[in-house]
């Protein structure tokens, strides 16, 4: 019988020769593969439950602040626009420190800008700290990281996606909640214009503990943590400009990056807008506002996961073609269900096609990043960069050009107009194409190079 070396280190979960993990069991807490899964996924829930506790409360703060219409549009551009530069960013930082940290110190240096909410007391601070909130919203980039480092390919993708869907969660949450708190508040005699800002003494706090239980129980690495693989590692560097550069030249990835733009970026812009938007159409309170609002972002806890098992499913059974058709399908048939909420006058109609909006937005996201994996492998870390940050983008310019209120637009020709934005931007989805498996028309290429993995996944 083979003796385990004493070197060798044991694991509770079956893991591969670099000591990955080869099962995902999301309701296992063993270390450290499941337990790096649970605090990934919890620390970005209490980001996106951050970035999220301003929206429901809106109808109240507006008041409170004397905020004009544009100003409410540009405070949603900037907490969009912080995530941009934030993603770009966090990739290196990963890189450089190891995901645990990374993770760790965003959470804890934004955890105090989500306390100054309750301090505010002009327009511009406001607008100045969703800016600042929305960099928290980078923890995303380290969950996907900390996931591809903790499990084996063989089920890295349902991990990434049931990370990435568990977590925006928080959004929905964050839409009952805060509400809630600002009701239970109020019960005590306290004045609405103090009762919100106590409201926001939870938020942060929660998002403090998240960073420190990432950095008390985390672990970079399945052996370790990751600054010590850098220095025992003997694998040659690569040259940081070329990795860039074959990422950047690559066209499947500005294709996804748009595509992603207009999923995901749309979700985070209904995000920001569903509450105030029944509040004020439909004439429902906003503890009735906040509950619908929750359901579109609570929809992530099996519909982005679902994404990416339909992805693999088709791609099991039709190969590149059938993960490219489903996700062309899902974000048409997501496109036109949210030109029709902006059509629906109606305020349980409006709520059934919101629900069934959010389903099929959502799982698009995660049939994105089914995508991803196939298209660089050299530069895979540039192409989830490009793909992540399209979808803050995406976010930013939906807001800036329908719901900014510098325009004429009423907010349900908005939605509807943004509908009608996710169609025509999932068109080009039909020009992705890979030389060995071919595209949604086109077989694979007959080019003899076509065959080698180098011709598709190392440019």
């Amino acid at each position: 019988m083979e003796v385990p070396s004493k070197t060798q280190p044991l694991f509770s979960i079956p893991v591969d020769s670099d000591h990955k993990a080869t099962e995902f069991k999301p309701f296992d807490l063993s270390s450290p593969h499941m337990r790096a899964f649970h605090l990934a996924w919890f620390s970005l829930f209490s980001c996106f439950f951050s970035t999220f506790s301003i929206p429901p409360l809106l109808p109240i703060i507006r008041d409170d602040l004397n905020l004009s219409d544009t100003d409410v549009g540009n405070a949603g551009i900037a907490s969009f626009a912080g995530s941009i530069f934030s993603r770009l960013a966090m990739g290196p930082a990963c890189d450089l420190v190891g995901p645990r940290m990374a993770s760790a110190t965003l959470s804890l240096l934004t955890a105090p800008v989500v306390f100054s909410v309750a301090f505010i007391s002009s327009p511009q601070a406001f607008i100045l700290l969703r800016f600042l909130i929305g960099f928290s919203l980078a923890n995303f980039v380290s969950s996907q990281f900390w996931m591809s480092s903790m499990f084996s390919s063989c089920v890295v993708g349902r991990a990434n996606g049931v990370a990435a869907g568990w977590a925006n969660v928080g959004s929905g949450l964050a839409q009952v909640v805060m509400p809630l708190l600002y009701t239970l508040i109020m019960r005590f005699n306290v004045q609405s214009s103090m009762a919100w800002r106590i409201a926001f003494i939870v938020p942060p706090i929660f998002q403090a503990a998240t960073g420190l239980m990432v950095l008390a129980f985390g672990q970079d690495l399945p052996d370790g943590n990751y600054k010590h693989r850098r220095r025992t590692s003997k694998e040659p560097k690569q040259k940081v400009f070329d990795v860039l550069f074959n990422g950047l030249k690559n066209y499947r990835g500005w294709i996804l990056g748009l595509t992603y733009g207009f999923c995901f970026g749309v979700e985070l812009t209904t995000d920001n807008i569903i509450a105030e938007y029944f509040y004020d159409r439909f004439n429902v309170n906003m503890d009735m506002a906040g509950l619908i609002a929750a359901t579109f972002g609570m929809a992530n806890c099996v519909s982005r996961p679902t994404g990416g098992v339909v992805s693999d499913e088709m791609g099991k059974r039709f190969g590149i073609r059938g993960r490219l058709w489903s996700l062309w399908l899902v974000q048409t048939v997501a496109g036109l269900l949210c030109v029709l909420l902006g059509r629906v006058n109606s305020l349980w109609g409006s709520i059934l096609v919101m629900c069934s909006f959010s389903l099929f937005v959502q799982a698009a996201s995660g049939l994105t990043f089914g995508v991803v994996p196939f298209v660089s492998k050299r530069s895979l870390g540039v192409i989830s960069g490009m793909t992540g940050s399209g979808g803050t983008v995406g976010a930013v310019v939906t807001q800036l050009l329908l719901f900014s209120g510098s325009n004429k637009f009423s907010t349900q020709t908005g939605i509807s107009l943004m509908g009608l934005t996710m169609l025509l931007c999932t068109l080009p989805i039909t020009l992705i194409y890979f030389p060995q498996w071919g595209g949604m028309f086109c077989g694979p290429s007959i080019e003899p190079d076509s065959i080698n993995d180098d011709y598709y996944l190392l440019v």
